[in-house]
């Protein structure tokens, strides 16, 4: 099943399943109650599949980008979060503001929280975890380290639109068989597979949820592997992973 979140015509917004190129719309995600008619997908502007009250991001979570970088296999989730306001979707122009300097794509597999947990078991994580979508989280390197007293991963991670999320949220497929590459100009310049992850979806939500609560639309970033690569005004960059889809954007720069 397929979760997308769009606009129609009218500047509505409308949360639904997508089925035989229509998209049905429902009263919230996950839920089964339908909100009215079906609307053909062509209508549809489809935005970030979700708006996630909580945006979280992993470092050092796959065994070959770890082992080129010397880094030990973390034992629980190394996380930041990324500004509900970097959040963007399906066509979206990323402009890549003038303080941030070198930006890098980071093509990277998303969990989607299906519903409220706390403190539960890898077990129960899987039943938690609503389904699977693509993102790039984008990242300023020279922010990030600019102050060897702290490393800014907040603030390299939240520029308006340095979160591509979509274009659905995918509920029956298996992780572990998906390949995630990234598309620059339409040429291949990330490719490699989730089944390398140090920790797996499940255990990154249930470790989480012994930090904090999650609820329905929070939305983890499983982290990269090896790949990752500047970007430069007038680039379109796309994530792809097949069996969710792709996501493109085009990156600007500021107005002048």
């Amino acid at each position: 099943m397929q979760w997308a979140r769009g606009k129609t015509g009218n500047g509505t917004e409308v949360i639904g399943v997508i089925a035989d190129d229509m998209l049905h719309p429902r009263a919230a995600l996950g839920s089964d109650e339908a909100a009215g008619e079906a609307i053909p997908l062509a209508d549809v502007t489809l935005m970030a599949p979700v708006k996630p009250g909580k945006f979280i991001g992993l470092w050092n979570n796959f065994k070959a980008a770890a082992e080129k970088g010397g880094h030990a296999h973390p034992e629980h989730p190394l996380y930041f979060f990324k500004a509900d306001t970097s959040l963007s979707g399906p066509g979206a122009v990323v402009e890549i503001s003038a303080s941030a300097g070198r930006v890098v794509f980071e093509g990277e597999l998303g969990i989607v929280i299906g519903k409220t947990c706390k403190d539960i078991t890898p077990e129960e994580a899987k039943q938690a975890i609503l389904g699977y979508t693509c993102i790039n989280d984008f990242t300023s390197l020279d922010i990030l380290n600019a102050d060897p007293s702290f490393p800014q991963w907040t603030r390299a991670k939240s520029f308006d639109g340095f979160g591509v999320a979509g274009p659905v949220i995918e509920t029956e497929i298996d992780w572990s068989a998906l390949e995630i590459k990234v598309l620059v100009n339409e040429r291949e310049r990330q490719s490699y597979p989730a089944s390398d992850m140090i920790l797996p979806p499940e255990q990154i939500v249930s470790c989480l949820s012994r930090d904090m609560t999650l609820h329905p639309g929070d939305l983890i970033a499983c982290g990269t592997s090896l790949g990752a690569r500047p970007v430069k005004p007038g680039m379109a960059v796309e994530v792809v992973i097949e069996g969710i889809g792709s996501v493109g954007v085009t990156m600007s720069a500021p107005p002048e």
